[in-house]
């Protein structure tokens, strides 16, 4: 909010009162002012100075409670967050933001609900927070889903076409020589292709030696997304034979949640959002874990926003990078790979040879896939 235009500072300060003046902000300047007014428009002062609640328009009428829950931690900093949130609870009393899980059966489950569950998740009572649960569960199993599948076609390897398998099960059924080879079987009259030989094609093997993935995610608001992918990722990852896969979340200390690893739900109950940033620390918690340098791979999902010493951190970059470990610096790691990073720091990072950027969960799966090979 720093950053704002002085007259939209006051269009926020003062609300519908200042549009006569000051005329309506525009982009995210009115997202914020529909959020605030959804908060504060309630307030019966409005009524008192005979101001009313805006009709039409983007005003605050057309966010629900997990709407509005999302947009706050979209739009303001974590200060910000903490105080509308306590307004809404203890001043205005919208129970409905902690207590009524009405509001979450009611619910689509989806990464936007989820994302406000886990920011809201320590205001909750306890059987608020169980049907919070059932939430993230069913968000997670979707992902796991879905991940599950671009995991195993990264994992498994590509079909063979050269060479012929005498495994014949669905993974490996070649359907496109199987149609050229049958194609002399097919009865124009009945407009029917009979088929005399099913093919199946030979996979390329993977390395099956055992590979050390440390991934090292941020728990800073802004990486929520990151942090439920990296979950899911992690689970992923670590039901596959040659890897050892390690989950570890930081802010100014390292918490290791690899004994959580294969349970992406108790793993995002367990994150606690905000707080500073020391990435060096967490860096060499990671380093510490390597066990064999040249056959393991550290990721690291934050936006280098360094409340640590950069110096540090560079070092010991600069150490893996030369022993053989492969580190990967992700600024982002959901499905839109919207990169947000201290582009600076980044480019020290990868002038060390790390590799920095955004990618999604598909990308990062075949990017260990492809190391592993």
């Amino acid at each position: 909010m720093s950053d704002l235009d002085p007259i939209d500072r006051w269009r926020l300060v003062l609300g519908q009162a200042s549009e006569a003046v000051l005329g309506r902000g525009e982009g995210e300047v009115s997202a914020m002012d529909a959020a605030l007014s959804w908060l504060y428009d309630r307030d019966p002062s409005m009524a008192e100075r005979d101001l009313h609640t805006r009709e039409g328009g983007p005003g605050p009428s057309t966010l629900t409670v997990p709407e509005w829950i999302h947009a706050i931690h979209e739009l303001f900093p974590q200060d910000t967050i903490e105080r509308l949130q306590t307004d809404a609870v203890e001043r205005y009393h919208i129970d409905e933001v902690v207590t009524d899980p009405a509001i979450l059966e009611q619910a689509v489950p989806s990464e936007s609900l989820l994302q406000a569950v886990l920011r809201t998740k320590h205001l909750m009572n306890e059987k608020v927070l169980a049907m919070a649960r059932k939430i993230i569960q069913q968000v997670v199993r979707e992902l796991m889903e879905r991940l599950a599948v671009e995991v195993r076609t990264a994992f498994t390897g590509t079909l063979d076409r050269r060479r012929r398998s005498a495994h014949k099960i669905a993974a490996n059924f070649d359907l496109r020589t199987t149609l050229r080879t049958n194609l002399k079987h097919y009865d124009p009259a009945r407009r029917r292709l009979v088929l005399e030989r099913a093919v199946f094609s030979s996979r390329a093997r993977r390395h099956s030696e055992k590979w050390q993935i440390i991934i090292l995610v941020d728990q800073s608001g802004s990486m929520l997304p990151s942090t439920i992918h990296a979950s899911v990722t992690a689970a992923c990852l670590h039901g596959l034979p040659q890897i050892r896969t390690h989950l570890c979340v930081f802010d100014t200390e390292v918490v290791d949640l690899t004994h959580h690893v294969t349970d992406p739900v108790e793993t995002l109950m367990k994150v606690q959002l905000g707080g500073g940033t020391d990435i060096a620390r967490a860096v060499s918690y990671g380093a510490s874990l390597v066990a064999s340098p040249r056959r393991a791979i550290m990721v690291l999902l934050t936006d280098l926003y360094e409340g640590g010493d950069a110096r540090w951190l560079i070092q010991q970059v600069r150490d893996l990078c030369s022993q053989g470990t492969k580190v990967l610096v992700l600024a982002a790691l959901d499905d839109n790979a919207a990169p947000d990073y201290d582009r600076q720091l980044g480019q020290t990072l990868a002038d060390l040879g790390a590799f920095v950027g955004a990618m999604t969960p598909a990308h990062l799966a075949q990017f260990v896939a492809d190391c592993l090979r």
